[in-house]
């Protein structure tokens, strides 16, 4: 599965280039045989930086490389998937928020 859809890059890249407001995250990935969940609301105009939240046992706000994400190799040659029923209901923030409280992403 492509983790980006053209739809969701070019949203991605539209709330990246509004920078300093505090946005929904627009996609979901996680990984399918154990721990690691990431929400991003944004895309850099060079196409691989993400922003958004991260949780590899510890959620924390970052960037990361989508590159990176995508070569990603896991058991059974499975990698990491996109959500595909993710709908954000809260901020970036009121996410990263409840992550610190709770320690974990709960989307």
């Amino acid at each position: 599965m492509k983790l980006l859809t053209k739809a969701l890059r070019e949203k991605l890249l539209k709330q990246g280039e509004l920078g300093a407001e505090d946005q929904k995250p627009v996609v979901k990935f996680f990984n399918p045989c154990g721990s690691g969940t990431w929400l991003f609301s944004e895309l850099d105009a060079d196409g691989d930086t993400l922003f958004g939240l991260a949780d590899m046992g510890h959620p924390e706000l970052g960037y990361s490389s989508l590159s990176e994400i995508e070569g990603t190799r896991l058991l059974f040659g499975l990698k990491i998937e996109r959500d595909l029923h993710f709908t954000a209901s809260k901020t970036l923030t009121e996410y990263a928020d409840e992550a610190r409280q709770t320690g974990s992403i709960s989307a």
